[in-house]
This record gives structure tokens, C-alpha cells and sequence, in this order.
């Protein structure tokens, strides 16, 4: 963005306690939106820049364009640090487990008596009722909130494939935080936003609990469904290679027989119709499979393509760094990681004036900018040097 057309949170001022995943969501994307954001961290750092398995590339994914300071708030020169920090930010964001921050006197009833116009972001496990004092993991809200019911078979609850109520929660704490702005600007006060990983789970299985809701039947787990689409399915074709194909009216089955020779299945009366064909599935899909079976994925995709039928490659995460869409449109950009060397990362997935918000700042180093920070909340070098030696701040 140029100075002309200036990222639109440019010149908000976000102070984040977060770590993991849910809460550094919520501050990416007002960073990439032009916030900004200061992380504070332990002295040692984030634990999450030391995270294994699939927590390896937490920090490099939910952490660009952000500064960091390394304060120890267990000690009470730090929490004076934080302090004068807040006073200057117009948001605060945090995603501790309920009370840390009322210990640290950083709560939110705190922050508003010294500062009415603060917006505070809490990331939690659940919102304030019954359940509140749960300590929440996204494969406990999964499982609780009827995801891993509806992605595994029957009999076999199954975590979704990615944290995605830790990233979709940390996105509705953004928006409630952008929607406290605004109303900011109407009120000239700010506010306390909650964003909950039950409540966003809940909210990504409404569309199951409101067919119960309008049909009176309980949603079946996507493997066992029964699908509203009479071709919706992953075809094993030559050589073992997999293929998702689908054609989901009238006319795609059309037009799909007509692109495989299929003319005879195309007159048959009994599957004229979509429904006729869902009905039809146990004795179709098997003709269907032998049919296509011979055809390598790439004839497949190429035929299902000239013809606008839907279609998709089954594709691990690790391939999409080549993605010829991805790599042509900039939607992967490169990114520090913990180690040092250059990767790819997605970019936030929308455009802003048809660019994608990109990386300003790399992922910090532990304390890369307290100094910088310490100096502008008046502290002099003097004061700077003596909070090092007491190990209450750190940094490059």
C-alpha cells in the first residue's frame, strides 16, 4: 500500500499478550491490516518459537509484521513497563488462562479506569457461563462441539486437519476488535471484546445442528453422509493416483457423460435427475469408478477443466509451496523462520484494492524492538540499562 492509500488500521497501536496460536491470529491480521501490533514476551521468549511437530511453524505463520518486547511481568518493574506501553496502544489483546492478567493488574476493569477509550480483545477457551473455568484445546472444543463427530466415521471422532478454531477464533476476536473501533468512533469509548473456541466451534456446526433443526433427522459424519450431490466423490484412477470430481446438476452430468462417452447412463430414466442419481449412487458410482479408473489424474483434471466441471488434485500441505496459482498471484511470500533460513507463508486471503496485505515486518526476534519501545515510553538509556541488568527486559 502507499502513502496515498494507506493500509486501513495504519496508526492503531495493538499491545498483545498472546502465545500459541489463537491470540497471535487475532493480532496477524490487524498487522497485516497496518496496526501496529507489539508483542510482549517473556524474557526467554515466546515458548512458542520452541514448539515441535506440528507446532513447528507456529511462530513464523501467526507472527510477521509485528515488533517484540521481552518484559518479565512477574516482576513489578516490568508490569510498569507494560503499563506505560498500554497507555499509549488503542487495542490490548490477550489469550491467558482467566485471571493471569487480573493477577498482573493488566485485566480489562483495570485498563479502563486509566484509559475509558482502551479496547481489550480476551481469546478464551469459552465465553463467561458454566464452563468458563475449562481449561479449552481446539480438539476439546472439537470434540465437545460435534466437529470431530461430524469429520470422523462413525464410531471414530476426528480432530479437523488444522487448529481451526484457534485461527477462526483468533479472526472473530479481530473483527469484534475492528467493530469496537468503530463503535469507538460513535461513542468515544471502548470496550471489552470476548472470542471463545467453544462458541466458534459451535458456530462453524450450526449448518448441521440447523438440519436437524428443518429436517427433524441428525446430521450423519461426512464420511457416512448422505450427500445432496449425486457425483461428489474422490476417484481412485491409474497408477493408485486420487482425484476429487464432482458434477452437481443437471447439467454437469451432461455434460460430463458427454465428455466420457457415457450417453447410455445419460438417457437412462433412472437418473434424470439429481435425486434420481443420489437414489442411484449404489449401483452408479461403482459403474463410474470402473469407467474412469484407466484415466490418470491429469487427463481427468484436463477434461474436467475444458468442460468448467468441479474438480481437485488431492494435495499434501508441502506441495503447495509449488502451486502454479499460489506462486502467480502472490499469495505465498517469504518469511524468516525460527532458525533463520527463508520460507513461503500464505498471505491473509483477500485483496485489498486488488494487492493482498503483505509482510512490512518480519517475524521479531526475541526483544528486537524493546529498546526502541522503552525509549518512547520514556525511558532513557540509563533506566534501560539497569531494567537489563535487573532481567527485567531483553532484546537484540
Amino acid at each position: 500500500m502507499s502513502e496515498t492509500n494507506p493500509l486501513p488500521y495504519a496508526g492503531v497501536r495493538v499491545v498483545e499478550f498472546t502465545h500459541m496460536v489463537m491470540g497471535p491470529t487475532c493480532g496477524l491480521l490487524l498487522a497485516d491490516l497496518g496496526a501496529e501490533v507489539i508483542k510482549v514476551e517473556p524474557i526467554e521468549g515466546d515458548n512458542t518459537r520452541r514448539l515441535l511437530g506440528s507446532g513447528a511453524g507456529f511462530f513464523p505463520t501467526f507472527n510477521r509484521n509485528k515488533k517484540s518486547i521481552a518484559l518479565d511481568l512477574k516482576k513489578p518493574e516490568g508490569v510498569e513497563a507494560a503499563l506505560r506501553l498500554i497507555a499509549t496502544a488503542d487495542i490490548v489483546s490477550e489469550n491467558f488462562k482467566p485471571g493471569t492478567m487480573k493477577k498482573l493488574g493488566l485485566d480489562y476493569d483495570t485498563l479502563a479506569k486509566l484509559n475509558p477509550r482502551l479496547i481489550y480483545v480476551s481469546h478464551k477457551g469459552f465465553l463467561p457461563g458454566p464452563y468458563d473455568h475449562r481449561t479449552a484445546l481446539d480438539e476439546v472444543v472439537q470434540m465437545m462441539g460435534g466437529l470431530a463427530y461430524m469429520t470422523g466415521r462413525a464410531g471414530d471422532p476426528l480432530r479437523a486437519g488444522a487448529s481451526v478454531n484457534d485461527i477462526m477464533g483468533g479472526m472473530f476476536g479481530a473483527i469484534g476488535a475492528m467493530a469496537a473501533l468503530r463503535q469507538r468512533e460513535l461513542t468515544g469509548k471502548g470496550c471489552e471484546v470476548q472470542s471463545a473456541l467453544f462458541e466458534n466451534n459451535v458456530f462453524l456446526v450450526a449448518q448441521h445442528m440447523m438440519q436437524f433443526a428443518a429436517t427433524g433427522k441428525a446430521a450423519d459424519p461426512m464420511p457416512s453422509r448422505i450427500s445432496a450431490w449425486a457425483v461428489y466423490d474422490v476417484f481412485t484412477v491409474k497408477d493408485g493416483e486420487q482425484i476429487f470430481l464432482a458434477a452437481v446438476s443437471d447439467k454437469q452430468w451432461a455434460i460430463f457423460c458427454k465428455a466420457f462417452g457415457l450417453e447410455d447412463m445419460l438417457a437412462d430414466p433412472r437418473l434424470k435427475t439429481n435425486n434420481d442419481r443420489v437414489r442411484a449412487r449404489d449401483w452408479m458410482m461403482p459403474i463410474l469408478r470402473s469407467h474412469l479408473a484407466n484415466h490418470s489424474a491429469a487427463e481427468l483434471s484436463a477434461v474436467f477443466e475444458q468442460n468448467e466441471l468441479p474438480f481437485a488434485p488431492i494435495t499434501k500441505p508441502q506441495e503447495l509451496f509449488d502451486d502454479p496459482h499460489l506462486n502467480a498471484t502472490g499469495g505465498l511470500a517469504p518469511v524468516r523462520m525460527n532458525d533463520g533460513h527463508m520460507a513461503k507463508v500464505p498471505l491473509a486471503p483477500f485483496t485489498l484494492g486488488g494487492e493482498r496485505p503483505g509482510i512490512r515486518l518480519q517475524p521479531p526476534h526475541i526483544g528486537e524492538h524493546s529498546e526502541a519501545l522503552l525509549k518512547e515510553v520514556g525511558y532513557s538509556d540509563g533506566d534501560i540499562a539497569a531494567l537489563r541488568a535487573q532481567g527485567v527486559t531483553a532484546g537484540d
